[in-house]
């Protein structure tokens, strides 16, 4: 299984790409501006996009990939793009960018019989087979309704997971002490010097994170995601200063992360 990082950032900059996540080249988590980066046949092949809430910077690519590949898909016969979304979250996107104003409403173009995009809700807990992976969706605790998403490699490979964004969530570690996780993306949008504003709009910083990793077991690669152009090092920083029995990293647009099934041992011969 392979995550390419199309952007993690909290904001743009030259360099800085706003969260977006390419499983398997055909299901995208999340759709902010690093999707952009993705050449003309790439795009065509995204058959599902996973959404972990309304706000801009996670959604804003969706109306522009539509527009992108509508023609190629319909020439290729793909059907429409389908995006998963809490109802919350889809009601918003008809309502404020689909609503011919903003954007056209491609849920009923071309035409109304072969769209470029369809809308699936879904819940906390369920489970989605696409692409041939299974995908559970997490609690998340933001300002909008909203969720995260755990990618399980299969096997005894473990779970890629990615918390969308969210201040502390108890829910969550509940959920996890029952999974073998082996990546966590997680945001610290803020420092601690704007722990106010984290509380605030229900990010993390540094602090709470800390507070947050202490209820992960095992030792996991965590990925730290959503952080503001020009204040990687100073929040790297500060979370470089509390122990912890995992592996923590700033997320890079343009990474990957290769999670592979591990090979059975083989079975003892006799004798």
């Amino acid at each position: 299984m392979i995550i390419r990082v199309l952007g993690c950032s909290g904001a743009i900059a030259a360099g800085c790409r706003t969260t977006s996540f390419l499983l398997d080249d055909r299901v995208l988590i999340d759709a902010g501006t690093g999707v952009g980066d993705l050449p003309l046949d790439q795009l065509a092949r995204i058959d599902h996009i996973l959404i972990s809430h309304s706000h801009l910077d996670h959604v804003l690519s969706i109306g522009l990939l539509a527009d992108s590949v509508m023609r190629l898909r319909l020439a290729q016969r793909r059907g429409p793009i389908v995006v998963h979304a809490l109802p919350e979250t889809l009601a918003a996107l008809r309502d404020h960018i689909f609503n011919g104003v903003i954007w056209p409403d491609f849920t009923r173009l071309p035409s109304v019989e072969a769209p470029a995009l369809q809308f699936r809700p879904i819940a906390v807990g369920d489970v989605l087979q696409l692409a041939g992976r299974r995908i559970e969706v997490l609690s998340a605790a933001h300002t909008v309704p909203a969720v995260g998403f755990a990618v399980d490699a299969g096997g005894d490979a473990g779970w890629w997971v990615y918390t969308g964004d969210t201040g502390p969530n108890p829910a969550l570690w509940r959920r996890l002490a029952t999974m073998k996780v082996a990546h966590l993306v997680i945001e610290t949008a803020f420092g601690d010097d704007e722990r106010q504003l984290a509380h605030i709009s229900r990010h993390l910083c540094p602090t709470a994170l800390r507070e947050e990793l202490a209820q992960l077991g095992g030792n996991v690669d965590v990925h730290i995601t959503h952080i503001k152009p020009g204040e990687l090092q100073a929040v790297m920083a500060e979370i470089a200063q509390f122990d912890s029995p995992h592996r923590i990293h700033a997320l890079q647009a343009g990474q990957q992360i290769r999670i592979d099934v591990p090979a059975e041992a083989p079975a003892r011969q006799p004798g």
